[in-house]
């Protein structure tokens, strides 16, 4: 090789960069195009919600006297503030119980999602762990729960507990709490609680089941092995080894569950048996104007778009993550 070779090869300086587990998912997450539209999508409801009592330009239970069902962008005549979304059938502002009615209906998915999916983790890596006569008995419970039909036992549950203030005793603090999020009364937010532990109590059983296959995938890997021989407690292992190496699926399970959290709350609500009226929710939203769609037929569409948004966004979020983290995905 020549001199002036020599010399085009080391000006050539070939650099490699690294990159953290991290950054490499993020790359292939923002390949991922639908997912990155409904992340926006979503991050945009979210701060609408969140803004909620800056935004809306009326009260949530603030009455517009002989104005019902007036048009989109009808200037109230008194104040000056408009109704963007008309009001309903007794003459409250459409728009403004629909970015609270979301506050309320997404604070409920996203609460329950992460306690079913912290339920799940628990159980999954204890049954995994261990094995034996507490992995039969976890998991025939966990099959045992998913061959039941979920709808009607959620609504006799949520008719039971909701109509008997008694069965569950929800703490004052967690209640004033809850309603400091959703912007209700200590009394109000009960129902929401109520529903968050109806959902995340029947919600679980898959994470659980995603998190046993994890570890018993990883329970006889050398590093867990290292961890052993060091004199690691089981409770390190786990939280340590175990749980860390086995949330690529649970990411994705939250995701996809928060569409179904979004669509089981609204469902309950249109039955009757979640969050009634005054409380604002897309579900009871959504069952209120079936009974003027024939001369509106474009009311249903007011609360049942934000459904279908959110349940769609969900959905292509867990779709771009499940890609994303798979490590079998050339970049």
């Amino acid at each position: 090789m020549s001199a002036a070779q020599v010399a085009s090869l080391s000006a050539e300086t070939v650099t490699i960069e690294e990159r953290t587990p991290f950054q490499i998912v993020m790359t292939r997450f923002r390949r991922h195009r639908l997912a990155m539209v409904s992340l926006v999508i979503m991050t945009l409801v979210l701060l609408i919600t969140i803004l909620a009592p800056v935004i809306a330009p009326f009260e949530v239970q603030e009455l517009s006297v002989n104005k019902y069902f007036v048009p989109f962008g009808t200037v109230d005549e008194e104040t000056g503030r408009v109704h963007y979304l008309g009001t309903d059938q007794i003459g409250r502002d459409y728009f403004s119980r629909l970015i609270y009615a979301g506050r309320i209906s997404l604070t409920i998915a996203i609460i329950s999602t992460l306690i079913s999916e912290l339920v799940g983790i628990v159980i999954g890596a204890v049954s995994g762990f261990f094995g034996g006569w507490i992995d039969n008995i976890l998991m025939r419970f966990v099959e045992f729960m998913l061959t039941i039909p979920t709808l009607p036992l959620l609504l006799i549950i949520s008719s039971m507990l909701l109509r008997n203030e008694e069965l569950i005793p929800i703490p004052e603090p967690l209640l004033r709490f809850m309603g400091n999020i959703m912007l209700l009364t200590a009394r109000d937010s009960r129902n929401a609680v109520l529903i968050i532990i109806i959902l995340a109590g029947f919600g679980w059983l898959n994470a659980a089941q995603l998190m046993r296959g994890m570890v018993l995938s990883l329970r006889e890997q050398t590093f867990v092995e290292a961890s052993r021989s060091l004199g690691a407690s089981n409770y390190r292992i786990i939280t340590r080894d175990m749980i860390p190496n086995a949330m690529a699926p649970i990411i994705v399970d939250a995701s996809l569950g928060l569409a179904g959290y979004v669509v089981a709350e609204a469902a309950l609500a249109f039955l009757g048996f979640g969050i009634q009226d005054p409380i604002p929710t897309w579900g009871n939203m959504l069952s209120a104007s079936q009974e003027f769609m024939l001369d509106r037929p474009w009311l249903p569409l007011v609360p049942g778009l934000p459904i279908f948004l959110c349940s769609l966004a969900f959905n292509y979020i867990g779709d771009g993550l499940r890609d994303a983290l798979d490590p079998r995905l050339k970049l």
